[in-house]
């Protein structure tokens, strides 16, 4: 090999190493290039992928706080609530406070009272025995009687001055009312009666719902009897599931659950899915219907009465009596009765129409939560309307409508005399034979318990007694006496709606026969 071919060859071979060199070069830079690309795509997808983390974040953090504000709103409505019924505790026990301060201070004045005249009758009752022993003495000298005969003989005259004093007043004092009263007070009472026509209304203790056959009934039931226990615990109302066919019985005291129980089991079998969840459900579902129509009903009641400024909280209690009864029958509507009555009386004789109203419709106002307060329902009337701003009046007459406390004005006695006449209509009340019986006898007996009567009848249903007496025995007088002695008694023994009239007859029969 020449030089010439070595220099050519080495040439040759610096010439491919430098194209080698160049194209790792190349091949460098386009890497150098590439992975430049791929980390710039790296950090922009890391870059994004950082944004749709902090943005998930974010709305993480948004959305447990706005549960974290609901929870805390919630908790604070619960502390406010809770505060106000404390405060409303403390106004009640504040009024309760006060009242019986009231009453220690009254008491105490009328036994300072008491004790200065059980001094002065005890002084007085000092001087009669003197002044009678003196009497005594004197009359001792002038008859000459032992003591026994004195005390006799002076007892009967007294005895029959007294009665004879006694049936002479009651005679005249007797005609001279009727008089005055007998005529006025029948036109007023026939006057209002007629203008008002309301329907008998009779309610008892249980509610019956129809079922559309027996498994129907089963699945009222449920299994191992857990979808009846279910409704019971959600209404408080006891479920009697029987023998008797297409029937289920819902009992209960409290007509507000038994009506809320009755609608919900109602809605319950039309639907068909019955089971503790929807029975929660359904019941709660019912309660606000029944709220909402107790306001309704409450509402009508006052409309249709043309009443203004009733407290709304009386419309709601007014509404509850819808389904409250007394001895059968509806007390919404004998309020409403009253109310209407009361007002026809007021008309007639001149008085406010709007306050002699207003007392009837409240005069069992009491009875809306009698069974949550201790006390008669005329008490617990009063301080409710007493309460809620009600005039004087319209106090005293819920007060005083079965003679609880003393009447202090007209409208108590027209508040008196409209819920005796609502009550004692026929079919106003129900009543069963036994009882009915039983009433009838004892009026009989009481009337037959007084000496001089030979036979009594009681007629009318039992509004009025027929007494026969011995003419030889009763004088004229005497059956004046008598008569309001019967009435008198029978006030105090029997318990009756209304009023019952005593019928004495006295008649003197003398026969003789001629041959």
């Amino acid at each position: 090999m020449s030089i010439q071919d070595f220099l050519m060859g080495g040439a040759c071979a610096t010439g491919v190493w430098l194209v080698v060199l160049i194209l790792w070069r190349l091949r460098l830079i386009r890497a150098r290039q590439t992975a430049g690309r791929y980390l710039a795509d790296a950090e922009k997808a890391a870059e994004e992928k950082a944004r749709d983390i902090e943005e998930k974040a974010k709305a993480t953090a948004e959305r447990y706080r706005s549960e974290i504000e609901k929870e805390i709103q919630a908790q604070r409505k619960e502390v406010h609530a809770a505060e106000t019924r404390l405060e409303k505790r403390e106004d009640s026990l504040d009024r309760k406070f006060d009242l019986l301060n009231k009453k220690e201070s009254y008491l105490e004045t009328k036994e300072k009272s008491l004790n200065r005249r059980a001094s002065m009758i005890d002084q007085r009752e000092q001087e009669l025995e003197q002044v009678i022993d003196e009497e005594k003495q004197a009359l001792f000298r002038i008859t000459k009687l032992n003591r026994d005969d004195a005390e006799k003989l002076l007892l009967q005259k007294m005895e029959k001055d007294f009665e004879h004093e006694q049936e002479t007043l009651i005679a005249r004092m007797t005609d001279r009312v009727k008089e005055v009263a007998e005529s006025r007070g029948r036109d007023i009472l026939a006057t209002s009666i007629q203008r008002l026509a309301s329907s008998y209304c009779q309610e008892i203790t249980t509610s019956t719902i129809e079922i559309p056959n027996d498994e129907m009934k089963g699945r009222v039931i449920g299994r191992e009897g857990r979808n009846i226990r279910a409704f019971e615990k959600a209404t408080g109302v006891d479920v009697i599931v029987d023998d008797t066919p297409g029937i289920i019985i819902v009992s209960c005291f409290d007509s507000i659950r038994r009506e809320m129980a009755r609608r919900a089991m109602e809605k319950l079998i039309s639907d068909g899915r019955i089971h503790p969840a929807r029975i929660e459900e359904v019941v709660e579902q019912t309660k606000h219907e029944m709220n909402e129509l107790i306001q309704q009903e409450g509402k009508q009641v006052v409309y249709d009465l043309a009443l203004p400024g009733v407290h709304p909280k009386l419309i709601t209690l007014l509404g509850r009596l819808k389904f409250r009864t007394s001895y059968g029958q509806n007390v919404l509507s004998h309020v409403k009765e009253c109310a209407s009555i009361a007002g026809m009386i007021a008309g007639e004789l001149g008085l406010d129409q709007i306050i002699a109203k207003r007392a009837a419709l409240l005069h069992d106002i009491g009875k809306a939560v009698d069974h949550e307060i201790e006390g008669g329902h005329p008490e617990i009337g009063a301080n409710i309307a007493r309460r809620y701003d009600e005039p004087p009046e319209v106090v005293n007459a819920i007060a005083s409508h079965h003679n609880d406390v003393p009447q202090e004005s007209i409208y108590a006695v027209i508040t008196q005399a409209a819920d005796s006449i609502s009550g004692s209509r026929p079919g106003a009340r129900g009543e069963t034979l036994e009882r009915y019986i039983k009433r009838l006898e004892k009026l009989e007996a009481v009337a037959l318990s007084f000496q001089g009567v030979k036979a009594a009848n009681a007629i009318q249903a039992g509004r009025e007694v027929r007494v026969f007496v011995n003419s030889q025995r009763i004088s004229d007088k005497k059956a004046v006496k008598l008569c309001r002695d019967i009435a008198k008694e029978i006030e105090g023994q029997l318990t009756y709606p209304g009023e019952i009239k005593i019928t004495l007859l006295r008649e003197t029969r003398v026969v003789e026969y001629a041959r």
